[in-house]
């Protein structure tokens, strides 16, 4: 018996016998060919929407990722927040609010956590920035020498200033590529001089524009963001941006002024290891806490925003996966449909091939073909455009979009299983029809 049954699947699934079923069933579906065409249809848009949905999202996500990553994975970023009820020393025409990271804060976290390795403290002052005629609104950012080892700052050209430089309060500073751009439109910026205020200062190098470390509120001298984005900046040594500008920053109205002192705006703390990042973060929020009654400064820690965008990632995903499935199945529900119609109009023929010997299996392996080659078909033309529209999308709308390989795949193979999955009910429906009353049926 058991050889019997093996016999029978060896000849249902020969070569031959699979190749004229596969030659019939295109024929068939060729005598319908706007019916099978606007069938596919379904799986062409339901595969093109998986795979272009699923590389707007993984785009999406890697330069959120991207982003996060260029502040550092091993960073700890600390930022001065202005208290909304900040203690001030006041008389009728003036008043004065201190808040926010200090220098001793800085002392105290190098001295006191040894998994601290390198930390890069920085003032940030909103100002005109000029060239001639030509003029820029942006922040500008006194740093020290090792800045450069804490933040990805790619240059174009030129260097960042040197250790010696900022002993000395050199007059120096590093440019991003928007203030180049609109400073210096005609020719390179490197050697030539800007003015901010009433001094000069030598352009010594030019980086590409770098990505804010988040929300955060400096005051007068802040940045003033209310979220993380790209900034033209201009990048001076910590000493000169201190000995310049000072550390109280006035803002005057009618009759009155009012200034605030901010010894640092930021710091940057890199972290020896990246399983210590959160633990030190911990221990630099309680040290902090104890000389900072008043909430003036926020904590950005990117390890846990590379994690939250991880997770958002993967949600974002499964959610346009599962939409763009939705138009799969009913691409399937279509292929049903018009399986079940073909055979109640194929019936005479179903019952003159079981006259002639044909058994049920044979039915079910042509019904099944026919299915396959819709679904299939659909699925490849599919695959096509869902290559071609990110590619469109990215060069049309200059948003980043990635194919990953795994999705042409997978919604190529789920259509096929759809294929197989809708088209088994038409199949047996059509051999399990009586042959006699199939040979009546007109």
């Amino acid at each position: 018996m058991l050889k019997a049954d093996l016999h029978g699947l060896r000849v249902l699934f020969s070569p031959a016998k699979i190749q004229r079923a596969v030659s019939l069933g295109f024929k068939t579906l060729w005598q319908h060919r706007l019916r099978s065409f606007l069938t596919m249809l379904g799986i062409v848009f339901g595969v093109c929407s998986v795979i272009a949905m699923l590389a707007v999202g993984e785009g999406a996500g890697y330069e959120a990722q991207e982003q996060i990553r260029q502040l550092g994975s091993q960073n700890i970023i600390l930022r001065s927040v202005k208290p909304s009820d900040t203690e001030r020393i006041s008389s009728t025409q003036s008043r004065v609010s201190t808040y926010g990271l200090t220098y001793a804060d800085m002392t105290r976290i190098q001295d006191t956590i040894p998994s601290v390795t390198v930390l890069a403290p920085g003032r940030i002052i909103r100002n005109h920035v000029w060239n001639a005629t030509q003029r820029v609104d942006a922040e500008i950012v006194g740093v020290t020498p090792w800045y450069t080892d804490v933040h990805a700052l790619h240059l174009v050209s030129g260097r960042f200033f040197t250790p010696v430089e900022m002993e000395e309060h050199v007059n120096v500073c590093v440019i991003t590529a928007p203030v180049e751009k609109r400073l210096f439109p005609l020719s390179p910026s490197i050697g030539r001089n800007v003015r901010i205020d009433s001094d000069y200062y030598k352009v010594v190098g030019v980086v590409e524009a770098e990505v804010s470390a988040g929300s955060g509120q400096s005051g007068n001298g802040g940045s003033g963001r209310s979220n993380g984005g790209y900034a033209p900046r201009v990048y001076i040594p910590l000493s000169a941006a201190k000995s310049r500008f000072g550390e109280t920053l006035m803002r005057r109205s009618a009759g009155s002024f009012e200034a605030e002192r901010v010894e640092l705006h930021e710091a940057i703390i890199q972290v020896d290891r990246l399983e210590d990042v959160e633990e030190t973060a911990q221990i630099i929020n309680s040290l902090l806490a104890v000389d900072h009654k008043q909430k003036d400064y926020e904590m950005v820690v990117p390890l846990e925003l590379l994690r939250q965008a991880e997770r958002t990632k993967q949600i974002f995903n499964t959610v346009l996966g599962a939409i763009a499935a939705i138009s799969l199945l009913v691409g399937g529900i279509g292929i049903m449909n018009i399986m079940l119609a073909s055979v109640t109009e194929r019936t005479r023929e179903i019952g003159i091939r079981r006259a002639l010997g044909a058994k049920k299996r044979d039915i079910i392996v042509q019904f099944l073909i026919e299915t396959v080659i819709l679904a299939g078909t659909g699925g490849a033309i599919g695959v096509l455009f869902g290559v071609t529209i990110p590619i469109l999308i990215s060069h049309l709308a200059e948003m980043k979009t990635i194919i990953t390989p795994w999705a042409p795949a997978l919604a190529f193979s789920i259509s096929a299983m759809i294929g197989v999955v809708f088209g088994i009910y038409p199949a047996l429906r059509a051999a399990n029809m009586d042959p006699v009353e199939a040979l009546r049926h007109e």
